[in-house]
């Protein structure tokens, strides 16, 4: 049956390859692309949404309290358990890290499991009242649907990697309802070279899966009345600019610390319970951190500035200006923390809507606290908006997605001006201190990152030392004599020949000059044992090694011809640098036509 439906989809694929030319079918498959996006980034916001309502609706809020300690917890345990049950075998990843790093070391493919798996886990994290935003696991969703539909159709890097942009594209698109910022994104973030075509299909995507999530799920993310900036608060703008972008260098720095605190500990369950129970401690003081947190956004752009204080254990001094200012900013600090904690501790979710969230509540602080002082007065919810962008631009180095996606979320057009300089600053103090961003940081540091600053250490990133590993070499072993070998040697096309004895462990090697030499006579050892004879390499290569460190070996002696090892000592092959420059050329051909 199997190979059935294979024979049919190739004739599929060779009657659409005589018929269609490549360009149009890339067109057809963003459409395509673009609908099945919206409809999960739909069904996405549906279900969390569901799930958060059914288990608080119709409760006291004193009875929420309690509910609010325990209920993250639950969400983080049913996700580890069905990451843990359901997908036995299958590795899970949640954030768009591991996007980038398809894109660059896994030749854009994607698990099709995350086409659901992202959902699934993600709807039960946040719904439950994780601190973490949807964002990130629709649009990893999104890039495993672009991705599988192409390789469905079998289609190579260029094109797996276009769709893969589109469905991430369309998956932002339809979260918020912002398809410009759904392109914007996926060319800040996953494609950062790029020609004008990919903008086609990318915006069809976007623009398709805004309108099928807009139809299947009305609700906008924010909405509020932008009233018009005023050149007297542009100082003001800048402040709060610097603020956000020294909060998401602390937020950056303290990421990579909860992450290494969390990776100490080996037990998965043993992350759930420590992370449930203080993110559950956290909300009982702060219950702003319940959930995405967008609405306690919401109500601050509706002008209801105590709402953040109204509802929590110090709602009586809702009214004192200060408290209110000194409860924010505290919020502000335990978010980071409760998002950081929520996503290490098993749970689904990414920073991105956390990073909305902490930038509104920076900007709010920030506006409401000049306010207290009485000699100007800021609108808040502009610079409300004006701190998310800013957040967001920092955070994920994308000036131009933050922008963008506070402008048509809030329909805030008119603080175009205002969000173009305070993403811009914001973003330029976190790039001088921190070189990547909080998605691009791990991979940077493994080694794992397209960069295209640097091409050649790209390219070589790119490289799997298996894929240039050459074994067609006449081995010898220790107990043997040249005289016995003579015909395998006179007639082997290598100059090279490994000694490895019968556990497969390398003893060292023997160049076909001196062995020519010894059958020649002109140098003794014509009966001599090889293991007599062998001589130790100059270095080896483990397999564990990434091509940038076989380079440098080879470049530090000017070896021309390593062994590759395992880790055990036993002898694999051998690695040259004609293999690495064959595969670098083909590499750098294909990275010349990544989405030209």
């Amino acid at each position: 049956m199997k190979l059935h439906l294979q024979q049919k989809l190739i004739q599929l694929n060779r009657w659409r390859m005589e018929k269609i030319s490549n360009r149009n079918f890339l067109i057809i498959l963003a459409f395509v692309v673009g609908i099945i996006g919206g409809l999960a980034a739909a069904l996405l916001k549906s279900l969390t949404h569901f799930i958060a309502s059914t288990l608080q609706d119709d409760i006291e809020w004193h009875f929420k309290y309690s509910f609010y300690f325990v209920l993250p917890l639950i969400g983080i345990l049913l996700s580890v358990l069905y990451v843990r049950k359901f997908l036995r075998g299958k590795k899970f990843e949640h954030g768009v890290t591991p996007i980038i790093y398809a894109i660059s070391r896994k030749s854009s493919k994607i698990e099709p499991h995350n086409i659901y798996s992202q959902i699934i886990t993600s709807a039960i994290t946040v719904g439950f009242g994780g601190s973490a935003g949807l964002e990130a696991p629709i649009a990893y969703s999104g890039a495993a649907i672009g991705s599988n539909t192409a390789r469905f159709f079998g289609l190579q890097y260029k094109e797996l990697t276009m769709l893969l942009a589109c469905g991430a594209a369309a998956g932002i698109s339809g979260a918020f309802n912002s398809p410009i910022a759904g392109v914007v994104f996926a060319i800040e973030i996953l494609l950062p070279e790029f020609s004008i075509p990919v903008f086609i299909p990318l915006l069809i995507s976007a623009a398709l899966a805004s309108v099928v999530s807009k139809l299947l799920y009305s609700e906008p993310l924010f909405h509020t009345t932008v009233s018009d900036w005023e050149v007297g608060a542009l100082f003001f703008y800048f402040l709060l600019a610097a603020l956000v972008g020294l909060y998401t260098i602390y937020f950056a720095k303290l990421s990579t610390a909860v992450k290494n605190w969390f990776g100490k500990i080996s037990n998965p369950y043993k992350k759930v319970w420590i992370s449930g129970i203080a993110l559950g401690g956290m909300i009982l003081v702060f219950p702003a951190l319940y959930g995405e947190g967008y609405l306690t956004i919401q109500q601050i752009l509706d002008g209801r500035f105590d709402a953040i204080v109204k509802n929590s254990l110090f709602s009586d001094y809702k009214n004192i200006g200060w408290v209110v200012v000194c409860y924010t900013v505290l919020t502000l600090f335990a978010k980071s923390f409760a998002s950081l904690f929520t996503l290490n501790g098993g749970g689904n979710g990414g920073v991105f809507g956390p990073s909305l969230v902490m930038g509104g509540l920076l900007g709010f602080a920030f506006a409401y606290g000049v306010n207290q002082f009485g000699v100007v007065q800021l609108n808040v919810p502009n610079f409300v908006m004006a701190g998310m962008a800013a957040a967001l631009a920092g955070i994920m180095h994308a000036p131009l997605t933050g922008m963008f996606l506070i402008a048509e979320i809030t329909g805030g057009y008119t603080l175009m001006v205002p969000l173009m300089l305070v993403a811009s600053i914001a973003y330029l103090i976190n790039r001088s201190v921190l070189k990547h961003s909080i998605y691009t940081k791990v991979l940077a540091e493994s080694g794992d990152l397209l960069s295209y600053e640097d091409k050649d250490r790209t390219v070589l990133s790119m490289m799997k030392l298996r894929y240039v590993l050459e074994t067609n070499f006449v081995v010898l072993r220790p107990e043997q004599t040249p005289a016995e070998r003579t015909s395998d040697i006179i007639h082997s096309k290598r100059n090279i020949f490994p000694v490895v004895n019968d556990k497969g462990v390398l003893l060292g090697i023997l160049y076909s000059e001196r062995l020519f030499s010894i059958l020649l006579g002109e140098e003794e050892g014509r009966e001599k044992p090889f293991e007599q004879l062998v001589q130790q390499p100059n270095d080896i290569i483990r397999d564990t090694e990434n091509m940038e460190v076989v380079m440098a070996k080879m470049n530090r002696d000017d070896i021309w011809i390593l062994p590759v090892l395992d880790t055990d000592g036993k002898y694999l092959g051998f690695v040259s640098k004609s293999s690495v420059f064959n595969k670098y050329r083909a590499l750098l051909a294909r990275q010349g036509n990544y989405l030209a």
